[in-house]
């Protein structure tokens, strides 16, 4: 394969500013980039729809958001894809700024923050997840972003002409994996769960639109999986099935379950 056919991967370093030993990295941006923007469309969302939670306690709710996100997702990872190392390292569990953060950790993480927080409020859990589930795609898109700049969990080896050859992923060239994502699961499923909340009655079938993401997450993430490198510690499972995609399975068939639940319930007034 002639290598000055593919495209060059755009060697960006991980750490934006670093001055002594305090550094900000562009995979912490991302996190922050994600939360903020969705509590601002949050909130904007909840001062149009007077019916739904009032923005201030869409600013409580937040700081929960948050820690759902962050111990939910790496809990996730260190239970999910890594636990004899973890075991063998606990103090590593605690180091945040080498990665290693599960997306369905992270969801799990949030779950718990919504019913928590519902519980506290008096508020129904379904109408605050579906008010995650629309800015959700947004924090996915910025983190897959952050993982392509870090140069992990690239793609499989590809001879397609925009394939490229990442600094940890060995001589050969490999799909953009991470880019795919970015667009599927942060792009396109955005504007899935948009036009359902904007064009359908979807604001008035509590659960509707965290059915719709769930399933759809499930299903871009099965694809993305198709063109993902599996995790080298845990290789393919059975056959071509890996852990991404184990995981994403009983998202879409929650996801359903939750759309059919919410189509056959009366529409809220």
């Amino acid at each position: 394969m002639n290598t000055l056919l593919l495209l060059p991967y755009p060697e960006i370093d991980p750490v934006l500013i670093e001055i002594g030993p305090f550094a900000i990295r562009w995979y912490a941006l991302a996190y922050i980039a994600g939360l903020v923007i969705g509590w601002q469309i949050m909130r904007r969302v909840c001062e149009q729809t007077p019916k739904l939670l009032s923005p201030v306690k869409i600013d409580d709710f937040l700081v929960w958001a948050a820690l759902g996100v962050i111990l939910g997702g790496r809990l996730g990872y260190v239970l999910f894809y890594k636990p004899g190392f973890y075991l063998a390292n606990p103090l590593a569990v605690l180091t945040l700024w080498e990665g290693g953060m599960s997306f369905h950790g992270g969801l799990l993480g949030v779950i718990a923050a919504i019913l928590a927080f519902a519980i506290r409020n008096k508020v129904d859990p379904f109408m605050l997840s579906d008010l995650v589930a629309i800015v959700t795609p947004i924090g996915l898109f910025f983190g897959r972003l952050a993982n392509f700049i870090n140069g992990e969990l690239w793609g499989r080896t590809s001879d397609v002409a925009w394939a490229m050859i990442f600094p940890r992923g060995g001589p050969l060239p490999r799909h953009p994996s991470q880019l795919y994502q970015a667009f599927f699961e942060g792009v396109v499923l955005f504007l899935v769960v948009a036009a359902v909340w904007r064009w359908t009655d979807g604001r008035r079938r509590p659960g509707l639109l965290t059915g719709v993401f769930c399933a759809g997450y499930g299903v871009a993430r099965i694809v993305g999986e198709v063109f993902r490198e599996p995790d080298a510690h845990l290789g393919y499972l059975w056959g071509p099935l890996t852990m991404g995609m184990l995981l994403s399975v009983p998202m879409v068939a929650f996801g359903a379950w939750l759309i059919v639940r919410a189509e056959r319930r009366p529409a809220l007034a």
